[in-house]
C-alpha cells in the first residue's frame, strides 16, 4: 500500500539526489519506492518484504501505547527496554521486596507476574485509508466548532465499525498535518506478564547522571509475555490464560555487528515537529520547555525529599519521578541543541523561503498564504492563556483531585448515548479507565500528594489575576497561605484515596457527585463547568486548524519538492521505519567517539554507589574474563551498547534494531545528548541512536543475573 503520490515523488527525488544520511521516519508502504537507499545502506532483504507489515520481520514488532516491543518466541516472549517495563516493576515493588533495585526472574512461567491492569500490547492488523471520508465530512460542517465534532464524530464510527470483532483496538492517525487519514487496526492483548528484568544497576546503569550521554553501558531490557484465553483470543488477566502464539517473531542475530554495518528500526515514534511554524518553535524554546522543565525540577527534588524519609513514597512515586526526569533533562538537552545548532534562525529562514516562493506563485499562493497567517493566529490564541492552562490542567490532575475530576466527568458522559461521549469515557474505554483507579493505590500517598497540591496550588497564586480561574479563586476563598492551608486541610478528609471507595463512584450518576460532601468530589464539580468551556474553545481553534494546516503544509511539500528535498510526515506514534548505519561522531569538542563500548567500561566506570554501583556478580565476572562466546573477535570482548545514524523519537524506546538480514541486533534505548533537538531540526552530523547491543543482554542472562531458561526460548542457550 502506498503511502502518497507526494510523499513517493519527493523520495524518489531525494534518491536521485543521492543523501539519505539516516533522516527519515518513514511510511512503511513507502519503502518499495526507497529501495535504492536501502540497499545502498546495506539492506539484504527485499524492500517489499518490509512493507508487508503483518509478514516477517514487520508482523513481529509491537506497540506498548507510548514504547515500543517486538515478539523474540513462539510462546508470546516480548522484549522491550527495562525503563519501558518500568512501571511494571514498579507497580510489583514494596519496600520490602523492591523490583526496580533487586531486579525480577520468573523461573517459570506461572512465576510471572502481571505487568499491571492497564499493560496492553497492540499488534499491527491491517490499515485503512479513510482520507475521503474524513475529509469530506470535515468539508462538510458549517463552522470550526462543527468541524471538529464531524470529525469526532466519525472517528468514533470508524472505530467501532473497526471494533465490531472483538479482541481488536482501532485508531484514527493523521498524516501530513490532514491531508491524509489512515485507520489501523490492533489485536489487543490485555493480559502482559512481567517475565524478567535485570537489576536497576544494569538496566538503569548511569541512571539520570549517563541519560542521553554518550558513551553509555546500560542494560536497558527487560521481558514481557502475552497471554490469551484458552480460546487464542485476547482476554483479561486470568490464572488459567495460555500464552499468545504470534504469527511471526524475530530471532537473534547470527553474525556479529560492527562499525558501518546496515541497521534499520521498525517501531510507534512518539510525536516530533520538523514541520512546525517558527512561532510555534520559538514559544517552546522561550517559554515551554524552560517552565514546565523548571517545575519537573522542583517536583523531582520535592519527591525524592520526601522518599528520603519515606520509603513507601520512594517506591510508589518512582515511575513518576523518573518520567519527570527524563523530560526535564530532555528539554535541557534540546534547548542546548537548538543553540548550537542555531535552530530559531534556521526555522525562521526556512519558514521564509516557503512563503517568498508562494508569494511568487501569484493567485496560486494565496490560500496556502492565508492559511499561514490563519496558524500563526490560532498559536497566538492558544498562547494567550498558557500560564493558566499548564497550572489550572496540573491542579486537576493531581492525586486525589484528578481522580476525582475523572469520576464526575465519567458520570456526566454517561448519560450521553456511548456514540456521543467524549473520548476515553466511552464503553469501550472502561476497561482502562477503571484500570488506572485501581493502579492508583500503588502510585498514591497522602501525605506526598498533600505536597503536590500545595505546590500547584501555591503555582496558581501567582498567575495574573486576568489568568485566574473564578471557580477555583471561589472555592480556596482567599488569596495567601492560610487559604492554601484551609484548602489542603479541607482536601485531606477525601476519601478517594481508598480503593473501594474510588471504585463504587464509577457507577454513581450525577446527581450523586453534585450531593457528595467529599472535597475532592466538590472541587471538581465547582471547576467543571471551566474545564467545559476551556475544551470548547480548543475545539474551535482545532476546526480552524484542521482547515488550514493541510493547505499549508502541502504548500511546504510543494515547496520542498521544488528544491529536489523529500518529505516524511511528522511522527505521530503510527509505525515507522528509519534506516542508516553503525557509526560514531564527533563531539562539538572535537573528541572522536567510538560507535561501540565495551564490558571493561562498565566496570571501569563503576564507585559501589548509585548510580554506577554494578552488580558484584558483573564486575567479577569482567575481571575473571568470562565473556560466555559472546566476545567480539574485533573487539576482543563483549559488546556493550552501539550508535548508529538513525532517525528516532520517544515512543521508538525498546524497538528492536534489525540487521540487513531482519534479524534482532539489540534494543533502541536513547539517543545522544546532541540528538535531542532533532524533534525539530534534524542534525545529520551529530544525530545518533544508542542500542543495547543483543549480545550484552545474553551476557548479563548468562554470567549476571542468570536466566536459563529465557535463553534457551531465545534459542540462545551457551554451547557446551
Amino acid at each position: 500500500m502506498r503511502y502518497s503520490v507526494l510523499a513517493t515523488a519527493l523520495a524518489l527525488a531525494a534518491v536521485s539526489g543521492g543523501a539519505f544520511a539516516g533522516e527519515g521516519m518513514w511510511v512503511p508502504q513507502q519503502l518499495p519506492e526507497i529501495s535504492g537507499p536501502l540497499k545502498k545502506a546495506g539492506l539484504k532483504l527485499n524492500a517489499k518484504q518490509l512493507a508487508n507489515l503483518t509478514g516477517d520481520p514487520m508482523g513481529a514488532v509491537v506497540s506498548l501505547g507510548g514504547c515500543t516491543a517486538s515478539f523474540v518466541s513462539p510462546q508470546g516472549l516480548v522484549v522491550t527496554n527495562h525503563h519501558c517495563a518500568y512501571g511494571a516493576i514498579q507497580l510489583n515493588s514494596t519496600p520490602e521486596k523492591n523490583l526496580m533495585r533487586d531486579g525480577f526472574n520468573a523461573a517459570t512461567q506461572a512465576a510471572e507476574v502481571s505487568a499491571g491492569p492497564n499493560a496492553r500490547i497492540y499488534a499491527l492488523d491491517s490499515i485503512k485509508d479513510v482520507s475521503r471520508e474524513v475529509k469530506a465530512a470535515i468539508a462538510a460542517a458549517p463552522d470550526a466548532l462543527a468541524r471538529t465534532h464531524a470529525l469526532e464524530t466519525l472517528e468514533k464510527q470508524l472505530v467501532a465499525q473497526c471494533e465490531a470483532e472483538a479482541g481488536y483496538r482501532c485508531r484514527l492517525y493523521s498524516f501530513a498535518g490532514g491531508n491524509s487519514y489512515r485507520l489501523f487496526r490492533n489485536l489487543e492483548i490485555k493480559d502482559v506478564r512481567l517475565v524478567y528484568a535485570p537489576p536497576g544497576s544494569v538496566g538503569n546503569y548511569g541512571g539520570e547522571v549517563d541519560n542521553w550521554m554518550w558513551p553509555r553501558h546500560t542494560g536497558d531490557f527487560s521481558f514481557y509475555r502475552a497471554y490469551v484465553g484458552k480460546d487464542g483470543k485476547p482476554a483479561a488477566f486470568a490464572a488459567d490464560n495460555v500464552p499468545y502464539t504470534p504469527k511471526h517473531f524475530l530471532k537473534l542475530a547470527d553474525q556479529p555487528l560492527g562499525a558501518g554495518d546496515f541497521v534499520m528500526v521498525a517501531g510507534y515514534p512518539g510525536s516530533t515537529a520538523r514541520y512546525a511554524l517558527a512561532d510555534d518553535f520559538d514559544a517552546t524554546a522561550d517559554w515551554t520547555y524552560p517552565t514546565v522543565g523548571g517545575h519537573y525540577k522542583k517536583l523531582v527534588a520535592m519527591v525524592e525529599a520526601a522518599g528520603r524519609k519515606n520509603p513507601d513514597i520512594a517506591v510508589k512515586y518512582a515511575s513518576t519521578v523518573r518520567s519527570w526526569q527524563n523530560a526535564m533533562k530532555n528539554y535541557d538537552g534540546q534547548l542546548d541543541g537548538f543553540q548550537r545548532i542555531g535552530a530559531a534562525e534556521t526555522k525562521k529562514a526556512e519558514e521564509a523561503a516557503v512563503l517568498a516562493w508562494l508569494k511568487k506563485q501569484g493567485r496560486k499562493g494565496e490560500a496556502a498564504l492565508a492559511a499561514h497567517d490563519r496558524l500563526v493566529t490560532l498559536g497566538e490564541e492558544a498562547r494567550a492563556h498558557r500560564e493558566r492552562d499548564l497550572v489550572f490542567g496540573q491542579l486537576r490532575n493531581t492525586g486525589a483531585i484528578g481522580a476525582a475530576t475523572q469520576l464526575y466527568r465519567l458520570s456526566i458522559e454517561k448519560q450521553k448515548p456511548d456514540a456521543q461521549r467524549e473520548q476515553g469515557y466511552q464503553q469501550r474505554d472502561l476497561p482502562a479507565f477503571e484500570g488506572g483507579l485501581k493502579q492508583m493505590e500503588k502510585r498514591y500517598q497522602a501525605k506526598m500528594d498533600r505536597e503536590l497540591q500545595a505546590y500547584w496550588l501555591r503555582e496558581y497564586l501567582k498567575l495574573p489575576a486576568s489568568h485566574r480561574v473564578a471557580a477555583v479563586d471561589s472555592w480556596l476563598g482567599g488569596s495567601d497561605e492560610k487559604a492554601i492551608k484551609r484548602a489542603l486541610d479541607k482536601l485531606a478528609k477525601t476519601q478517594l484515596g481508598d480503593t473501594d471507595q474510588r471504585m463504587a463512584l464509577v457507577n454513581a450518576d450525577r446527581a450523586a457527585f453534585e450531593a457528595s460532601k467529599d472535597p475532592a468530589v466538590q472541587f471538581a464539580v465547582a471547576i467543571m463547568p471551566t474545564v467545559l468551556k476551556l475544551e470548547q474553545e480548543g475545539k474551535t481553534r482545532a476546526g480552524d486548524g484542521l482547515v488550514a494546516r493541510p493547505v499549508y503544509l502541502q504548500a511546504m511539500a510543494d515547496y520542498k519538492k521544488s528544491q529536489g528535498k523529500f518529505v516524511y510526515p511528522d511522527a505521530n506514534s503510527s509505525l515507522r521505519i528509519t534506516f542508516g548505519n553503525v557509526t560514531g561522531y564527533t563531539k562539538s569538542d572535537g573528541s572522536v567517539q567510538a560507535p561501540i563500548t565495551k564490558l571493561e567500561e562498565v566496570a571501569a566506570k563503576a564507585t559501589g554507589k548509585e548510580p554506577f554501583d554494578a552488580p558484584q556478580s558483573l564486575l567479577d565476572a569482567i575481571k575473571a574474563k568470562r565473556y560466555g562466546g559472546l566476545a567480539d573477535k574485533e573487539l576482543g570482548t563483549v559488546p556493550v551498547n552501539f550508535l548508529s545514524d538513525l532517525d528516532i523519537t520517544g515512543g521508538n524506546s525498546g524497538s528492536p534494531v534489525l540487521d540487513a538480514r531482519g534479524r534482532l541486533v539489540g534494543l533502541a534505548f536513547d539517543g545522544n545528548w546532541e540528538s535531542v533537538s532533532s524533534n525539530w531540526v534534524f542534525d545529520p552530523s551529530m544525530t545518533r541512536m544508542i542500542s543495547v547491543d543483543q549480545r550484552y543482554m545474553r551476557w548479563i542472562m548468562q554470567e549476571v543475573y542468570p536466566a536459563p531458561q529465557l535463553l534457551r526460548e531465545l534459542n540462545a542457550a551457551p554451547k557446551g
